[in-house]
This record gives structure tokens, C-alpha cells and sequence, in this order.
């Protein structure tokens, strides 16, 4: 039997197969293209490119448009602060993408390390990169040293341009011609082009300097500021410490700029560092109307190193001083008579009352090992001493600001010998540990006892000559204008002290009170700023 013939048929092709099969094969472009700066010029240079790689992109048969990845007015030494770099580093990561086109070397990266890491990168993913201006294709075997040398000059170009910046920058610093930045509460910018006060924000900036004068703490003036609605720069109700502390440290709210606090330390890196001295600062005093006067600037500076001084409390130590307390007045003020130490706030409970007393630290804590005499003193009596104490200096106010105004001027004109106030209060901390191992020798001694009370007393009686010694020198550092001030405010605060008064006042206390000593025979010896002292019973 015969075979029948064959017969072979064409199936044409599906054009549809075809055609993406033909996509498939076409070389995925993208371009990168960067400018430098937001002038005009480079601008239209940006679109200009944009629309170059568009079009040189689509006119070639074997290449399929991926995308233009541009980047406008960001600086190319840091490849991780270019967000559509990112972007193309990402989605040649996801292989959307097979070869790069840009301009040159210098437009894909200035900083030589990023230059060869993104190069390399890319290449181990089989991705290329092709530089225009140099007719450099990163794929090639000898391209890597060529783009190397490129990149280094690149960075050099970089490098040179940020020093020029930096040199400009600084010029305008010392003629005294840089720009006010209106990033701060208080202030906008003139009809003129002068900085101006803006009142709402003006008025919460005096009260937080108010307020820390009168004594309260950076919580305490948080809360405050919140619970009235006070606006911040930002416009909301949103406070923290740091913000107010930084409004209290801030020259600019007294009419002063200070330039340069912090630095970039290279054009690579751009780390900005806090300038302790590696670079020259360039105060500008007077440059533009103060919403708080320099004397209450002065004040809250001087307030701000005396409360960050304070050593913190802790069970290692005996003598503590204790951290700042902005909520009771005498927290700073009340001292024990017979060993130094602070006097604490204590609440008692007795027949189911409520009895608030103040009593010595070290008898809280170690009992009459350390203390033995001190008394314990209810807050109603101690108030009623106090504010009689007060009214008796009221009565004499003339002699008492004749007292003050010797004492104060002497302090800082007259013929002493400036002191070292940095030395002095090392020479403080030497003594108080001296003082503090006599006490832990005298309460975990099984024997005698009385060499370390007699080392006490000894060091005892040199912190008080030592801290006499340093508020001279504090005080000789101050100006002539700052002891005015003192003198009106302690003159101010006496007047303000009604001789009937009986009512007591923490702001009155912070004013008026050096310090109030507590003795065993039931009186306590108060010292005002500037060396008058009464002495009241309990």
C-alpha cells in the first residue's frame, strides 16, 4: 500500500508573540541627570536634559525608554540625600532597568567613593553605565581606573567650590552682613527687611524669662505655657524643656547674633558639629531690636550655670547638695545649723492628719549618727518666722539697701585680689569629699568617733570660707550696670514686703534670701543677698 504524499502547512506566526518577543529583546535605557543649584540658567539646563535623553533614547532601534531620573538643586557629594538617585539605584536593584546614560562623571556622583561603590555595584548586576562627556561605558574592562581619575577631580571640583562658599560665608560674618533667620519665636521680617517683634510671640518669650527668674523650673513653666495655650514657633501648644531652654540660652532674644555656633566639617561628609572652638565665632552685639533686656539675659545665664552646678542627690554620698528644686523655695534655701546640710519637705502622718515639717537630709537618711541635734520645724511656724524676719528688714529697708550696696559694689570694685572661681569650686569638691569619706568613717567606725568629727568640723568650716570665696569671685566678674540691677531688684522686692505682711512668698524668698539657717535653740538665722541677717524664733 502506498504512502499518501505529505503535505506541510504554514502556521503564520502570532504578531503579537512577535512583537513583545522583540520588546523583550531591546535594552532597557534610563538617564540620570543632576543640577547643582536653583538659578535660572541651570534650571532651563535641567529641562534641556530631561528632554535630550527623551529624545536620544527614543531614536535608537534597540533601546527601550526606562525612565528619566532627574534630580533638581541638590548637592551630588552625598548620593544617600539624592532621592531620585535612591530611586534608580532601587529599580535597577529590582531589574527594571539595563543600562544608565548621564552627562559625566561628575553629574553621576562628586564624591569618588560613591562614584566606584555605585559603579561596581551596578556592574555586578550587569547593569552598565555610560559617561557622555568622557565616552566612558563602566562595562568595558579598563573603564574603572579612567572613572577613578574623573571622580577624584570631580571631588576636587567639589571641594574647592565648598570652600569658596565657606570663604563668602564667612566674610559676611566678620563685615557683620549676615542674614537674620526668622526660624524663632518673637520675630518676622520687617516691611523694611529688618527684623521686627512680633508681639503674641514676644509676650511668651518675657514670661518664660519671668518665670525663671521668679524661680520656677523648665517643667513648671512647660505646664504653665500648655494649660494658658501658648503658642510655640510652630504654631502649635507643643512645649518641651529643650525648646524652653533653648529660647533662655538664645543671645539673638537680647538684640545679639553669634555666628557660627556649628560647622560642616568637609563637603563630603556634610556632618554638621557643634563649634567648641575649632572655628572662630563672630558676635555681632546690637544687631537688631532686643525683646529681653541684656542685664535679664545676663541674670538667666548666671541662674542657668548655678542651677546645672547642683549635684544631683544619691545614696553614695552623705553631704549632698541636692538638684534644683523650682517648687519649694526653701528646698534651696533652708540649712541646717548644726552639720550644713539642706533641709527637706517631709509630710507626716499623725492621728490621721496630714502634718507637712522640714527637717535636716542627713537626719532623714542616717538618723542622729551624723546629726544629732538638728530640730525638726513645722512649715506654719517656720513660715511666720520667715515672713516676720521679712517685715522686720522691711521696716529698716534704708539700712538694709545700705548694707546690700556696700557689700555688692566692694565685691566687684574694690581692691581684692581677683579670685579663680574655676579653682575655688575644685578646691569645694576636693574638701566636700574629703568631708564626705570623715562621715562614712564616723558612722561605720566600731571605735572612736571623735577624730572624724574633728575632721568634719575642720572641712565644715573650710567650705564656708571656700563658698564665700566663690561667690566674691562670681560677683567680680560682673559688671558695675549688673550690680545696679541687683541692687533695684533687692530695693524693688523690700518695698513690695509689707511690714503686716503675714502671707509667704516663694518669689520673695528667691529675691530676698541668701540663705536661712536652722538652730537647735528653736530660732533661725536669716542671711539676705548682701550680708544683712536677722535672727527670729520659731
Amino acid at each position: 500500500m502506498l504512502a499518501e504524499r505529505k503535505v506541510v502547512t504554514k502556521i503564520e506566526a502570532n504578531p503579537l508573540l512577535t512583537a513583545r518577543e522583540k520588546e523583550r529583546s531591546l535594552v532597557r535605557v534610563a538617564a540620570y541627570c543632576r543640577v547643582s543649584t536653583d538659578s535660572d540658567e541651570q534650571l532651563d539646563s535641567y529641562q534641556a536634559q530631561i528632554t535630550y535623553y527623551t529624545d536620544y533614547i527614543a531614536k535608537n532601534p534597540d533601546w527601550r525608554f526606562a525612565g528619566i531620573y532627574a534630580d533638581e538643586g541638590i548637592t551630588g557629594t552625598k548620593a544617600e540625600k539624592r532621592p531620585e538617585f535612591q530611586r534608580l539605584m532601587r529599580d535597577c536593584k529590582k531589574r527594571k532597568i539595563d543600562m544608565i546614560l548621564t552627562k559625566s562623571v561628575a553629574r553621576f556622583a562628586r564624591n569618588t567613593v560613591d562614584s566606584l561603590s555605585y559603579v561596581r555595584r551596578l556592574k555586578a548586576q550587569g547593569i552598565g553605565v555610560f559617561f557622555e562627556e568622557q565616552n566612558l561605558d563602566s562595562m568595558k574592562a579598563d573603564s574603572e581606573m579612567f572613572i577613578g581619575i574623573h571622580s577624584v577631580l570631580a571631588q576636587a571640583e567639589s571641594e574647592n567650590i565648598s570652600a569658596n562658599v565657606r570663604w563668602g560665608i564667612q566674610q559676611r560674618m566678620k563685615s557683620g552682613t549676615f542674614k537674620f533667620r526668622y526660624n524663632i519665636l518673637g520675630y518676622r521680617k520687617g516691611a523694611d527687611g529688618e527684623p521686627e517683634i512680633e508681639p503674641e510671640g514676644a509676650e511668651t518669650v518675657r514670661l518664660i524669662y519671668d518665670k525663671y527668674l521668679a524661680g520656677e523650673s523648665l517643667d513648671q513653666i512647660r505646664a504653665s505655657l500648655i494649660e494658658n495655650g501658648a503658642k510655640a514657633f510652630n504654631g502649635t501648644v507643643s512645649w518641651n524643656k529643650e525648646s524652653i531652654r533653648h529660647i533662655l540660652t538664645n543671645e539673638r532674644f537680647c538684640g545679639d547674633m553669634l555666628l557660627q555656633k556649628t560647622y560642616i566639617d568637609n563637603c563630603i561628609s556634610r556632618k554638621t558639629k557643634v563649634n567648641h572652638g575649632e572655628m572662630p565665632k563672630y558676635l555681632i552685639t546690637n544687631n537688631h531690636v532686643p525683646i529681653i533686656s541684656r542685664d535679664d539675659f545676663q541674670r538667666v545665664q548666671l541662674e542657668l550655670a548655678r542651677r546645672s552646678s547642683k549635684r544631683k542627690v544619691s545614696s553614695k554620698t552623705i553631704t549632698e547638695q541636692g538638684k534644683y528644686s523650682g517648687k519649694y523655695a526653701l528646698s534651696e534655701k533652708l540649712i541646717c545649723g548644726e552639720c550644713g546640710t539642706p533641709y527637706r519637705r517631709k509630710t507626716w502622718m499623725i492621728g490621721g492628719q496630714k502634718k507637712i515639717v522640714w527637717r535636716c537630709i542627713n537626719r532623714i537618711e542616717h538618723g542622729t549618727r551624723i546629726c544629732r541635734d538638728s530640730i525638726t520645724v513645722e512649715e506654719s511656724r517656720l513660715h511666720q518666722a520667715i515672713c516676720k524676719g521679712l517685715c522686720n528688714a522691711a521696716a529698716c529697708r534704708d539700712e538694709v539697701l545700705e548694707l546690700i550696696k556696700s557689700n555688692l559694689s566692694y565685691a566687684i570694685t574694690g581692691n581684692e585680689k581677683i579670685l579663680d572661681a574655676y579653682a575655688i569650686q575644685k578646691n569645694i569638691e576636693r574638701v566636700n569629699d574629703e568631708m564626705n569619706q570623715a562621715m562614712i568613717g564616723f558612722s561605720t567606725t566600731q571605735g572612736d568617733k571623735n577624730k572624724y568629727l574633728e575632721v568634719i568640723n575642720i572641712k565644715n568650716s573650710e567650705l564656708a570660707v571656700l563658698r564665700e570665696q566663690l561667690a566674691l569671685a562670681n560677683k567680680q566678674v560682673h559688671s558695675d550696670d549688673f550690680t545696679r540691677f541687683e541692687i533695684e531688684k533687692l530695693e524693688q522686692a523690700l518695698t513690695t514686703c509689707d511690714m503686716a505682711q503675714t502671707s509667704f512668698s516663694d518669689s520673695q524668698i528667691r529675691t530676698l534670701v541668701e540663705c536661712i539657717r536652722v538652730n537647735k535653740k528653736n530660732t533661725i538665722h536669716i542671711v539676705l543677698k548682701g550680708g544683712f541677717s536677722i535672727t527670729e524664733e520659731l
